[in-house]
Order: C-alpha cells, then structure tokens, then sequence
C-alpha cells in the first residue's frame, strides 16, 4: 500500500426547484437547477467565517429567460451562472424567504430550513417561498394570459445571498417554460440545495 496516500475531500453543491399550487397539487415545473459556483464558494466562505454575508436571503423572480415564437415554440436561454455580479435576465419580482429578516413578511411560509439525516454526508437547505393570492401586486385577475411578456409570467427564478452592502449574489438560477401568477391561483415553490461532501482515498 502506497504510505503517501492522501484524502481528497471536495463539495458539491445541486439544487432542485418544484413550482406547483398547494390548493391544487398541480404541478408547473419540477427540475434541476444551475448553481453560480463562484458566487456559492463566496457564500459558503462567508457563511463558515460568521462575517454575517453569505446566508440565503432572497428569492428573485423574471421574465427573461425564455422567448416564444408565433407557434408557440420556446427558446430557452442559458442560465447565467458565471460573474460575481450576474442576474436574473429581467428579475420583476422578488421576496424575502430569510425568517429572520424584518422584511420577511410572512415567516412562517417563507422560510430557509436546514435537513440532514444522520449518517449520511449530505445535507439540504430547502427554502419555501409561497406567492398567496394578493401578490405580486399588479398581477394579473386570471391565469389568461395571451403573451408571455407580462411582468408575472415567470420563466426563471434563482436565489440570491446577502451581503452588508445590500448587493445581493445570485447563487443559483433556474430557466423553465413561462407560468402566470394571477390573482386567482396560489404558487407554492420548493427550493432544494444539496450540500454533499465528497472524500476519497487517492494515491499521489
């Protein structure tokens, strides 16, 4: 046996978005999304430091990420997850989902929660973010929509970390077929980031 074995260690990060209406159980988008590595290895630093940056603090919401042509064919865009002061492609709407914040207005269902089953070398952060009937103001009074250029009909969505200087970092983004949030329906989204820790025996 080589007696210069060394561990390698590394830590891999993927996250998972469900959109769907909790009075109806249907469900808008269910699948994976991309991760700002550069902006997450900030974070996670600034996390680990207790410097009071780098937690997740928001959840951002646009009408960017994806055009439709008059046959209803969708071009999705590429996630923008490289450039420490990347965004969403036209963010419209955003909401507090840090239960701490003063400016979260409802805690109880926008809210961070940390999940680790014990044993295993994972561990989730799933952020809850609900969009109740009243909200965003504006919207429109049924799902009806015949373009998807309004203002809340959503095609991508990312989470952003806070920072003292009130300059936010997008950590994650997500692109997907367009959704409307009207008045008449509840939007429920589940965000899933994974932390998973990753270590091995290797010879030099």
């Amino acid at each position: 046996m080589n007696d210069k074995l060394k561990e390698n260690n590394g830590v891999c990060v993927e996250g998972h978005i469900k959109i769907y209406d909790p009075k109806t159980n249907e469900i808008f988008v269910n699948k994976r999304n991309a991760i700002h590595y550069e902006n997450m290895s900030i974070a996670l630093a600034q996390s680990l430091s207790n410097s009071g940056n780098g937690f997740i603090y928001s959840m951002a919401f646009g009408n960017g990420g994806t055009s439709v042509d008059p046959t209803g064919i969708i071009t999705y865009l590429t996630p923008n997850s490289t450039g420490t002061n990347a965004s969403l492609y036209n963010e419209t709407f955003e909401k507090v989902v840090d239960d701490r914040s003063v400016n979260n207005i409802d805690a109880f269902r926008n809210k961070t929660e940390v999940r680790h089953v014990s044993g295993t070398n994972y561990t989730d952060v799933l952020v809850s973010c609900l969009l109740d009937y009243g909200e965003p103001v504006g919207q429109d009074a049924f799902d009806t929509a015949s373009t998807t250029d309004s203002l809340y009909v959503f095609d991508e969505l990312g989470l952003k970390s806070w920072n003292t200087d009130n300059n936010m970092m997008l950590i994650t983004h997500v692109i997907f077929h367009p959704v409307q949030k009207s008045l008449n329906r509840l939007i429920q989204i589940d965000y899933t980031v994974r932390v998973q820790s990753l270590s091995g025996i290797a010879g030099e």
